[in-house]
Formats: structure tokens, C-alpha cells, sequence
């Protein structure tokens, strides 16, 4: 049966539905969310420590794959274990402060997560198709400097967000239909108009989503250009599939949160648990596989696991060239 929920609540404090309609499978569906959860958290951090440990992986490719490491352990950590404390114990009560302070790192964090996306397809444009000049152009320097932008981006565009809600009176019964405190969901507790909020995050949403894949896309265009031109068959087959597997993951993390978004706007007949659904697969699902696409389908990675493990150094170290991107085409050639 659907949980009760209070009619008369502080306005300091909210209360998550979880998935509404659906509180009746709460326990089944928190096995799955609960398995993601862990392989997040595992393979996350396996990620970070076989590549803290590797000196060999100190390239960029590894250190963007480091930053996403480790924004996708805040971002499950900031929705999972409240969202297992109401599925389990039906702990449904938050604090505003603690909504909006999961509200800020979700968004921030999404952003956070587009942009080091686009790092890392720019990092394979530059090893693809200037692979002499890859540690040149990606200098220590420069990779922390892309970081810092996609920090700076992220804490521009969204602070304006929160305190935006912050500063909008909220009405009770203080109820969010949602299973964390997603930004549409609880701009329907505020008690005036909230069409700034409103516009301002569907404006930023598409801006950030529409800009990045586009600058994706056109990285991935100009890496397929170049592969097509490698005489051997083998190498352009072994890119093919690398970047396949690359843009699987791009998709997934960039086409549910769209939807998400979208549908939550437009499609009000949806029902809710549909929508809920799908904006707690946005931010599950990519966390969990990103270690397993760009981790253990790269073979650095899989060698660094062995030398962690074994605490044997392994035969042939790594050069810095286009095997330093995952894509092994560089045989012949080296980066000075």
C-alpha cells in the first residue's frame, strides 16, 4: 500500500515519496539500485587506485578517467543510500537543506560529468590525429586546467538554480514525488510563480547537453576520418570498436537525461513512476558501467589490476602514444 504522508510539515523539512504508485515494490526495486550502488562504488574506486598506483597511467586519457571516477562516486553517493533508506525503512523525511544540498550536486555534478565527457573525446582526437605532439598539447597544465573548467562551468551555471529555490516560499503538504530532490519536483511545492526557475533550467539543461554533444560529435567525426585512412584492417576494426563502445556510454549517460528532462516538462500524462524511473536510471546506470566500458575494456587497465595485485611489474611498459588512449594503434609509432 502507498505510504501516508503528513499534511502539516514544517517547511524545513520535506518528505520523498520514493517512486510514486510503486512504494509496494520499494524492497524488489532496491536490489538492483542497491547492486549498482556497490558496483559504483567498487569499480569507481578500483579505478582511482590502480591508477593512482600505475606511474605508467599518469597520462591524460587516465587522469580525465580519474575525474570521472570520481564525480560519479559523488553523484551516486549524494542520491543512493537516501534513496535505500526510503525504499528499506521508509525514512522518507529530508531536510531542506539537505534537498537542496543534493539538488546542487546532482546538477552540478551532471554538468561536471558532460564536460569531462567532452575532455575525453578530445583526448582521443588529439591522440588519433596528432599522436607526435598528444603530451605536447595535453600537458599536465593544460589537462588540470580543463578540470577546472568543467568545475568553474558547473558552479556558474547551477549555484543561480538552488538559490533560486532557496528563496522561493514552499507550501506544504511538503511532498516531492521523486525518489531524491530533483529540481522539477520540487519547484511544485513553490507557492508563486516559478517560471524563471523554470526556463532558466530547461535553457541551461539544453545548453549544456545540446553544446557538448555537439562538440563530442564532431571530436568522434574527425577521429573516424582518420581512422578510415589507417591502411591496416586490424587497427581500424580494433578503433571501431573502442570507439563504439565509447559513444554507447555517451549515450547513455546524455539521452536518458534529456528525456528525463523533457518528459517531465511536456508529458505530464506519463505516468509519474515512468519518469521517476528514468531520471534515477540517468544517474545509476552510467556510474556503474563507466569502469567497466573505459576500465576493464582497457587493456592498461587490466595490466594495471595484475601489477596492484601481483606487486610484479609487468612485462612492456605502456608508451605514451596511441596506446596510451586505449585504441592500440600506435605499434610503429612513439610520442617523444
Amino acid at each position: 500500500m502507498p505510504h501516508s504522508h503528513p499534511t502539516n510539515t514544517s517547511l524545513s523539512e520535506l518528505h520523498l515519496t520514493g517512486i510514486p504508485g510503486l512504494q509496494h515494490l520499494h524492497h524488489w526495486i532496491s536490489v538492483p539500485f542497491c547492486i549498482m550502488y556497490l558496483v559504483t562504488l567498487a569499480g569507481n574506486s578500483t579505478l582511482l587506485c590502480v591508477i593512482k598506483a600505475d606511474p605508467s597511467l599518469h597520462l591524460p586519457m587516465f587522469l580525465f578517467l580519474s575525474m570521472l571516477a570520481v564525480i560519479d562516486l559523488v553523484m551516486s553517493t549524494s542520491i543512493t543510500p537516501k534513496m535505500l533508506g526510503i525504499f528499506w525503512f521508509h525514512s522518507t523525511a529530508i531536510s531542506l537543506d539537505a534537498c537542496l544540498t543534493q539538488m546542487y550536486f546532482v546538477h552540478a555534478f551532471s554538468v561536471m560529468e558532460s564536460g569531462v565527457l567532452v575532455a575525453m573525446a578530445f583526448d582521443r582526437y588529439v591522440a588519433i590525429c596528432n599522436p607526435l605532439r598528444y603530451l605536447s598539447i595535453l600537458t599536465g597544465p593544460v589537462v588540470a586546467a580543463i578540470g577546472l573548467a568543467t568545475l568553474l562551468r558547473a558552479v556558474v551555471f547551477m549555484s543561480p538554480l538552488t538559490f533560486q529555490i532557496h528563496r522561493l516560499p514552499l507550501c506544504s503538504p511538503a511532498v516531492v514525488d521523486h525518489s531524491y530532490c530533483e529540481h522539477m519536483a520540487v519547484l511544485r511545492l513553490a507557492c508563486r510563480d516559478a517560471a524563471f526557475s523554470n526556463t532558466y533550467s530547461l535553457s541551461i539543461s539544453t545548453y549544456v547537453g545540446s553544446f557538448d554533444s555537439l562538440l563530442i560529435a564532431l571530436s568522434y567525426a574527425l577521429i573516424l576520418r582518420a581512422v578510415l585512412s589507417l591502411s591496416s584492417p586490424q587497427a581500424r576494426k580494433k578503433a571501431f570498436s573502442t570507439c563504439s563502445s565509447h559513444l554507447c556510454l555517451i549515450a547513455l549517460f546524455y539521452i536518458p537525461g534529456l528525456l528525463s528532462m523533457y518528459m517531465e516538462r511536456y508529458h505530464q500524462e506519463l505516468p509519474p513512476h515512468i519518469q521517476v524511473l528514468l531520471a534515477d536510471i540517468y544517474l545509476l546506470i552510467p556510474p556503474a558501467f563507466n569502469p567497466l566500458i573505459y576500465g576493464i575494456r582497457t587493456k592498461q587497465i587490466r595490466d594495471g589490476v595484475c601489477k596492484v595485485i601481483s606487486q610484479r611489474p609487468t612485462a612492456g611498459r605502456i608508451g605514451p602514444g596511441l596506446q596510451g588512449t586505449g585504441l592500440g594503434l600506435m605499434k610503429t609509432k612513439s610520442v617523444p
